[in-house]
């Protein structure tokens, strides 16, 4: 069936990212329009070699190319493993490679897999946008210091401008259009920002390709952003969810189509167990616990620990939120785990801390003399603001009190993405290519006009997209940062990290043989990657 047959309901400004879709005709909203699914063809991966580069530790990258480097690289069931003498992630941004192979032809929605990456690519497509901001202003328009046009509205004659980018739009990808609506947008220049809004809008699909949908989250986020109305949006996004089954069923779904949780909780739940699960007490201390889902396999594999299983106490951190998605408050996470170690003859105790990270103290925490403490951080750790948005700082106050705990293992598992204090256009810029990526990873294991995707997107991931779009300071709640960063704040924290082991590596890998083979492992500086074609989305790592 070709979703362009379907006509789009009419709803109002930004409606689409507030209802879950009951049938196919609602998905699109009256911005958007519906494409033909044939005309973009999903081909099997080739199986490219890979290399992982770094730009100054900002952005990490897998790509393509020439001459190796030291490094091991576990690919999903297509790939291969390399090495060398030479590390691929030196300071001056080695530009080494394995191998330069001809254009994958499963590279079809803008992450080239050869010689490329977020900074290159933002770099051609500002190159690209300067010399149409050159033929739209003339020779003689004023420029900033950095060598662009101060606007493309600037100008004697408007309308004339306006006609002149209207010509040149059909030439442009939708990339470009998308980018080049963000800079009109943060300079405030509202003329063309709306001629690029009414563009975009029959450019994108919240049921077409990966950069199709990317782009209608992205352009709803331009809108608030416009109208100063982000939070007001972000807000209405969290109120006026589905109910909290049909939320859990979305985040279920992407749970199971794509590796990421599961990457964090076997990467984990692998340290942990190495690290304590010969001790006679464990006490686990998880600070987004969510359904419990991560420490079912823990518990298991404890109840078959020769000699008998320890006592296991878990320390909930939850938060509105997640008590939303769940349906009700930690009682029911508890009764699930008490469940399970039961079934698996487990001691286990359970205890509430139903607060946020930014309210927590030590004695909300529940520590005990003689039991070997553990802390988890999963993909946490970003939503805690830093001395950028409060001189609280609880993102670093609240590693400074882990690290008075004195834990025998702290695992930390993040995006690897830089927004935290990245100005707007460059934030803009990463949020664009990092979810690209992980849109594309969905594409291949859900079709385009499945209902569940598209409510697992709308409402597990457009939120996230707009808050970082739309809203500045304290009402900016996603604030990723990439590993070297938190490397660095653990370290002055007082934390040291710990090499991972084969054992965690090897099981990691394991599990990414049930996924596409597009998705990628490496291990630099002793933590563990997870990565989409040449883009890394994920990283795991322990601390002491």
């Amino acid at each position: 069936m070709q979703t362009s047959q379907h006509n789009c309901a009419t709803s109002g400004v930004h409606g689409f990212l507030y209802q879950h879709a009951p049938d196919i005709t609602p998905y699109c909203s009256s911005h958007y329009q519906v494409f033909d699914n044939n005309m973009y063809p999903n081909n099997p991966t080739q199986g490219n070699q890979i290399s992982f580069q770094n730009f100054n530790e900002e952005y990490i990258t897998l790509d393509s190319g020439q001459n190796a480097g030291l490094y091991n690289i576990y690919d999903s069931p297509s790939g291969v493993s390399t090495s060398s003498n030479r590390s691929q992630f030196s300071p001056q941004g080695s530009q080494s490679y394995i191998s330069d192979p001809p254009q994958s032809s499963d590279n079809t929605y803008g992450s080239p897999m050869s010689n490329s990456s977020v900074v290159d690519d933002n770099t051609e497509l500002r190159n690209q946008l300067r010399e149409l901001e050159r033929s739209l202003m003339g020779p003689d328009s004023p420029r900033s210091a950095d060598g662009h046009y101060c606007s493309l509205s600037h100008g004697g004659n408007h309308g004339s401008s306006s006609n002149q980018l209207m010509e040149m739009l059909p030439k442009m990808d939708l990339k470009q259009v998308l980018y080049l609506c963000a800079q009109a947008v943060s300079e405030k220049d509202v003329s063309t920002a709306e001629t690029l809004m009414d563009a975009l809008g029959k450019m994108v699909s919240v049921c077409g390709t990966p950069m199709q949908r990317l782009a209608a989250y992205m352009l709803e986020g331009l809108r608030a952003r416009l109208e100063s109305s982000g939070y007001t949006i972000y807000k209405k996004l969290r109120c006026e969810q589905p109910t909290s089954s049909e939320l859990l069923t979305y985040m279920h779904i992407l749970y199971q189509v794509c590796p990421y949780f599961k990457f964090a909780y076997m990467s984990s739940n692998l340290i942990i167990q190495e690290a304590v699960g010969h001790e006679r007490s464990i006490h686990i201390i998880d600070f987004q616990i969510g359904m419990g889902t991560q420490w079912i396999s823990l518990i298991q594999s404890l109840g078959n620990r020769p000699g008998g299983p320890p006592l296991v106490r878990i320390t909930g951190v939850d938060d509105s939120q997640s008590a939303y998605a769940r349906g009700a408050g930690l009682e029911l996470v508890e009764k699930r785990l008490l469940m399970e170690a039961k079934k698996c003859n487990v001691p286990f105790e359970f205890h509430a801390a139903a607060m946020s990270g930014c309210q927590v103290k030590r004695e909300n925490l529940s520590i005990r003399p003689g039991e070997a403490l553990t802390v988890n951080f999963p993909y946490m750790l970003h939503h805690m603001p830093d001395e950028s948005v409060s001189t609280a700082n609880h993102r670093d106050r609240l590693l400074r009190l882990v690290k008075e705990l004195s834990p025998r293992i702290v695992t930390v598992v993040e995006q690897e993405s830089n927004t935290n204090t990245s100005p707007f256009l460059n934030r803009f810029a990463e949020t664009l290519d990092y979810y690209t990526a992980m849109y594309e990873s969905v594409d291949v294991a859900l079709a385009r006009d499945d209902k569940k995707r598209i409510n697992a997107e709308m409402h597990c991931l457009a939120r996230d997209i707009v808050n970082m779009i739309a809203c500045e300071d304290a009402e900016r709640v996603e604030r990723h940062e990439p590993f070297g960063k938190w490397r660095a704040r653990l370290s002055m924290a007082g934390f040291t990290q710990l090499p991972l082991s084969y054992t965690v590596i090897d099981g990691v890998r394991g599990l990414l043989k049930e996924f596409h083979g597009n998705y990628r492992l490496q291990e630099w500086h002793g933590a563990l990657f997870l990565g989409w074609k040449n883009r890394i989305l994920s990283s795991s790592s322990a601390w002491r």
